[in-house]
This record gives structure tokens, C-alpha cells and sequence, in this order.
């Protein structure tokens, strides 16, 4: 099959995708093949290329917003023909104590879909059974990818924050992620306060219902109840500290974050403000944002990319040029 190939090592001075032709997965226990099509671009598919996050292996197959049809391997809740959808966290061991305790999002030695084990920037991924979910019909594949993983952890984001139906939210940052959590938040009655670099990003804020659009660092004119940051800069979470009334909460949605600044207690933090950091996501988070978003009718502003141009894809997400959401096409 072709699949586009990060190459890591000592003899690789920039890492890099490769497209070339590599072996078809082969099906083994538990799996389930799927002919792919379509992957969404992630945030965290950058960290990797980037050595952001640390190398696991010397060749992997990124991509972790997977929409497939199941080929091989079906199962009773995965006929043959399924259309399925993979995400970030591509299986768990099932005993450790935060499996135990019902937060497999922490587990002590999970699976990651195009990081630990391939993914789906190639024409056929293999996947877990247990962690491929049947995809809502309404929603096609190109619109489906970004929800798998854009759309799941923005919406664990909001659980994080403890976001409630009529809250003053403010999102900081408006990626692919934050443009499919505000519509959540509408279909919550909540208003929404966007902060976010790029007058096009600000635009599309707009155009999707936001009360309020500023600059990336700008604070909103009233105090947040609830606000989620989804640009992996510090400045950003310290801009969106400082908007929070007392009591209100914060959630880091960035796997990884180029700095936490220095910041003054007294002022943006004391008076029972919190800092939450978002981890992964669950099962139970995708089924249930799966469901909204069938139900709210959400539809992903996406730029569909072929596979041998997912370099450029890369590029497009690492320089916020698109809005919405980057997919790769095999």
C-alpha cells in the first residue's frame, strides 16, 4: 500500500514525510482492517515530526483521525462495510488503577494511534476493534476525520472546565478544535468569547455565532466562567487566567506547551480560580460527542489535502493558513 512515512533517527537530520510503498497491515486478533478514507491533520501530528514529543520509533505512519471501511477482521458491532472512525488513544491495558477507576484516558501504558503504533496517512490502517467507532451516516468522511480527535478532546476540554448550559466561555485559540467546540457551546446556550491570532480565524469565529472575537491575547470584555486554551503557547494561558471570574476554571487543552511563564498568584490565580490540564480521552467521550454531533447537525469546515502532499498539510496546520481542518485523502 502507499503510506506517507516519518522518518526519525541519527542519519535523519529533518525529520520528514516519505510517501512510498510499504507493506498492507495484516490483521491479527482483537484488530480490525480498514481501507481509509480520509485522516484528519492533528496539532500532535506536528509535536512528533517536531521531536516535540519524544521519539518512539525510527519509522511510524502518523495519523490518528481515521475514517475507514472495516475490510478484515469484523466483528459483531464492526460488520464487514462498516464505516468506522479511529482516534488518538488507540488502546489501553485495561487493568492499571486508572483503568480500574473508569479513566482509561490516564492509562499507565496506552496504545497511540499514529505515534506507537501506525496510523492513517496510508490506504489502510489497522486498529483495534474495541477502539473503532461506527460513525453516524449523516456525516461524510472528509467532515467525520477532524471530528475523531479535534472535535473528541475539545469536548472532554469543556467537561474539563466544568462548562455549564448558559456559561460565559472564552476560547483562546480557534484551530481546528476550538471551531467545533463552539458549536457545542451554542447548542448549549452558552455565550462565547473567542482570542485568537489571525484575522481569517477571527472571521470564521464570527461567522459561527462567537459574542466576542479578539486578538490572541486580548481578554474579553467580562469575566469568564469557563475558558479552554487550545494554542500551545504559555502567554496564551496566562491571557486566559486572567480573564476568569473567581471560581472559574481553565482548561490547557496542548499536549505540549512551549513554556509556562512566570505569573503573579495574587492577582490571576488566589480566589479558587483552577488550572486544569486535559489528557487524552475516553471511549465514553467519543461515543457521547459522536452523538451531539450528529444530533447538532455539526459540520467541519475542512481543506482536503491528497496523501502525497501531506507535508503541505502539515504546513498549513503549523502556520494556522487554513481554517477549521486539515484531511488527508489517500
Amino acid at each position: 500500500m502507499k503510506a506517507a512515512v516519518l522518518i526519525t533517527g541519527e542519519n535523519v537530520s529533518r525529520p520528514t514525510l516519505r510517501v512510498e510503498e510499504v507493506p498492507r497491515p495484516e490483521v491479527t486478533p482483537g484488530h480490525v482492517l480498514l481501507k481509509v478514507r480520509a485522516c484528519g491533520v492533528c496539532r500532535t501530528d506536528l509535536h512528533i515530526v517536531e521531536g516535540e514529543l519524544p521519539r518512539q520509533r525510527d519509522r511510524v505512519i502518523l495519523g490518528h483521525q481515521i475514517v475507514g471501511e472495516v475490510v478484515d477482521g469484523a466483528t459483531e458491532r464492526l460488520p464487514l462495510g462498516t464505516r468506522a472512525g479511529v482516534s488518538w488513544i488507540g488502546g489501553v491495558d485495561g487493568n492499571c488503577p486508572y483503568c480500574v477507576r473508569g479513566m482509561e484516558n490516564l492509562c499507565d501504558a496506552p496504545v497511540f494511534t499514529g505515534y506507537t503504533v501506525d496510523g492513517g496517512y496510508a490506504e489502510y490502517a489497522l486498529a483495534r476493534a474495541d477502539f473503532a467507532f461506527p460513525l453516524p451516516a449523516p456525516i461524510d468522511d472528509f467532515q467525520a476525520a477532524p471530528l475523531l480527535c479535534a472535535g473528541i478532546i475539545g469536548f472532554r476540554s469543556l467537561r474539563v472546565a466544568g462548562v455549564e448550559t448558559g456559561d460565559r466561555v472564552g476560547l483562546f485559540g480557534f484551530g481546528a478544535s476550538a471551531h467545533l467546540a463552539i458549536s457545542v457551546l451554542l447548542a448549549w446556550k452558552c455565550k462565547v468569547y473567542v482570542s485568537t491570532r489571525g484575522a481569517s480565524h477571527r472571521h470564521l469565529a464570527e461567522s459561527l455565532g462567537a459574542t466576542w472575537v479578539g486578538s490572541g491575547t486580548e481578554r474579553p470584555p467580562v469575566d469568564l466562567d469557563r475558558a479552554v486554551t487550545f494554542a500551545p503557547s504559555g502567554d496564551v494561558v496566562i491571557a486566559a487566567l486572567g480573564s476568569l471570574r473567581k471560581g472559574g476554571v481553565l482548561a490547557i487543552n496542548a499536549i505540549h506547551l512551549d513554556r509556562f511563564p512566570q505569573f503573579d498568584y495574587d492577582r490571576l490565580l488566589w480566589g479558587e480560580r483552577q488550572i486544569r490540564s486535559v489528557a487524552n480521552m475516553t471511549r465514553a467521550d467519543a461515543r457521547d460527542f459522536l452523538e451531539i454531533a450528529s444530533t447538532i447537525g455539526l459540520r467541519p469546515r475542512v481543506t482536503i489535502f491528497p496523501l502525497d502532499r501531506a507535508n503541505e498539510a502539515l504546513a498549513a496546520v503549523k502556520s494556522d493558513s487554513i481554517d477549521g481542518a486539515a484531511v488527508v485523502v489517500p
